[in-house]
């Protein structure tokens, strides 16, 4: 099992490797816009009262990855208590993967479909597919906010659980968000976990360093704001969802690989000291036996 996962999480790299700078660079664009344009307001943009959330979840299929399935639910639950006062009904769970679908039924709470071949074979026409109709109930009111809670991938030993407003789009958070990850290894060792402290520390001694630069400054708008908002939103929303379903296979495939190493180990070491307690209990059976013979020797 250790071996499949080692082959799934390294394609399950290289799908966020080729995705991943078009998606930086398009939040980039869309989040320095609306920060920098008096005149850009959108709809999806804007804080209202929630009365109605919808929680998107990203799960396995199957177990045997740890603490994967019980770490993103646990989140989960956390979010539900703090919406309890909505109302279960107004609390719509979207599963992405059988366990998530499974625990929310078990609570209680709706569940707005069945997207559980998602979290085996990642797709995009899918992801595009839920993207709108967040985005329609959003828009029709049906939705106050859309949150995401999936494991973000960092490295083969490395995941973070995430908790992420999807809509509205917060702009006051940090334009460029965290996307440092070590996808150059499938092995979980302390040298790539000191490999990612390094860079964090020297990306912050950078920062010290650096003097605050403005927002691009003039953005020319062809043909209208409207226009150039009502196609950068949509494509944002669907590359959210997509890659945070990438990063949730790739942590799924780690968390099981390193599981299934531990279990190994675990094993092997039970195996030592069985075979220690065995070697002792025969020698000691042979000692006991030559005594046996010895003595009786003596006493002839």
């Amino acid at each position: 099992m250790k071996m499949v996962a080692s082959s799934k999480l390294h394609h399950a790299q290289v799908m966020i490797e080729n995705m991943l700078p078009y998606e930086t660079m398009l939040e980039h664009i869309l989040k320095t816009f609306l920060a920098s344009e008096a005149d850009a307001r959108t709809v999806f943009s804007e804080e209202r009262e929630v009365k109605r959330v919808a929680l998107v979840v990203f799960s396995s299929n199957s177990s045997l990855c740890g603490g994967f399935n019980a770490n993103v639910i646990k989140m989960m639950m956390q979010a539900m208590q703090e919406y309890d006062h909505l109302g279960k009904e107004n609390i719509i769970v979207y599963p992405i993967g059988r366990k998530v679908a499974e625990k929310a039924s078990k609570l209680g709470y709706p569940v707005a479909g069945e997207y559980s071949a998602l979290a085996d074979k990642p797709n995009v026409k899918a992801c595009i597919d839920i993207a709108k109709e967040l985005g329609l109930k959003f828009l029709h009111g049906e939705i106050d906010r859309v949150e995401l809670f999936y494991h973000h991938f960092k490295s083969a030993g490395s995941q973070v659980l995430t908790r992420k407003t999807f809509v509205p789009i917060d702009i006051t958070e940090e334009l460029e968000r965290d996307h440092e990850r070590d996808l150059t290894s499938i092995v979980a060792t302390k040298e790539s976990q000191e490999y990612l402290k390094r860079r964090e520390r020297e990306r912050e001694t950078q920062h010290e360093h650096e003097k605050v630069k403005p927002l691009n400054d003039n953005f020319i708008v062809e043909p209208d704001m409207e226009t150039v908002l009502g196609i950068l939103i949509p494509k944002l929303a669907h590359l959210m969802l997509y890659t945070a379903l990438l990063d949730s296979n790739a942590s799924e495939h780690a968390a099981r690989m390193v599981a299934m190493q531990t279990a190994t180990d675990n094993a092997d070491e039970l195996l030592r000291e069985l075979n220690l307690q065995y070697n002792k209990s025969r020698q000691q059976a042979i000692t006991s036996e030559l005594l046996d013979i010895v003595g009786g020797s003596v006493n002839n």
